[in-house]
């Protein structure tokens, strides 16, 4: 636990990175829907219902080693005002893009949500736009912080989770798990993306913990619901917890106004 601490701590100034300033760049889109299900997150198939399938893969810098997964939210916007909608779109980061031509390579839905009504059509001719964009909170309405049992995983040492539904405005630096009312605390470790991993796994019901950036400090979100000691490989379960926090410190000395 201690050495997770230490961690914690330097990564904090890796985490922030002008997150409330306004980006100017290019997006382009995916083609082939088949490509959104096999994103360096990890989330397969799932990453298709996450912000009505408004998901975009994000350059490294943004991608930040598979911390933006799922808890990285953008309102983007084009700048072709004949062409686009002056509010756009909201899009989840779910995959790492690896062409620096463009910042982000968002999903064919959300490139369409970028255009005026009548126009989306139009704006897919296009295959890249001029853009800015700006962090916002990622909201979950309708799920609470969850993890998924990866098929990985066998009970009852070895533990693959993926993380889902983090809502707010920050990053998880790392989870945490302990056997339920015991003070014993074991480190995960990020196997790639969203997806967390042990060797180590308790055999009692599981609490998890996940420690997340608030300004210059480290806040801890408790999970309400533990994992039952049976847990099965493929199911979701339910934290009973979401994260809301907003983090506004950030490395910028000045941003540009979004108008």
């Amino acid at each position: 636990m201690a050495i997770l601490l230490c961690f914690l701590f330097f990564l904090l100034s890796s985490a922030t990175a002008c997150d409330h300033c306004v980006h100017q760049s290019k997006v382009s889109y995916f083609s082939k829907t088949s490509a959104l299900s096999k994103g360096a997150c990890g989330y397969g198939s799932l990453a298709l219902g996450l912000g009505s399938g408004h998901i975009a893969a994000a350059v490294p810098s943004i991608y930040k080693n598979g911390a933006a997964c799922g808890g990285t939210c953008f309102q983007v916007r084009c700048k072709n005002r004949a062409l686009c909608s002056r509010k756009g779109t909201r899009v989840i980061v779910t995959d790492l893009n690896h062409n620096n031509k463009t910042d982000m390579v968002l999903s064919r839905r959300a490139f369409r949500a970028l255009a005026n009504k009548g126009m989306d059509n139009e704006i897919l001719k296009q295959r890249a736009v001029d853009v800015e964009y700006i962090r916002v909170p990622c909201e979950y309405k309708h799920h609470n912080l969850a993890v998924r049992v990866e098929e990985s995983s066998k009970n009852p040492n070895y533990l693959a989770i993926k993380v889902l539904y983090q809502g707010g405005k920050t990053e998880i630096l790392g989870v945490v798990l302990s056997e339920y009312g015991s003070p014993v605390r074991i480190d995960m470790r990020r196997k790639f993306g969203a997806v967390w991993e042990t060797d180590r796994a308790p055999k009692g019901p599981l609490q998890f913990g996940f420690p997340i950036v608030q300004g210059f400090d480290v806040k801890w979100i408790w999970a309400k619901n533990p994992v039952p000691a049976d847990w099965k490989i493929g199911v979701t379960y339910d934290a009973g917890v979401q994260i809301t926090d907003v983090d506004f410190t950030d490395g910028c000395a000045e941003c540009g106004p979004w108008n």
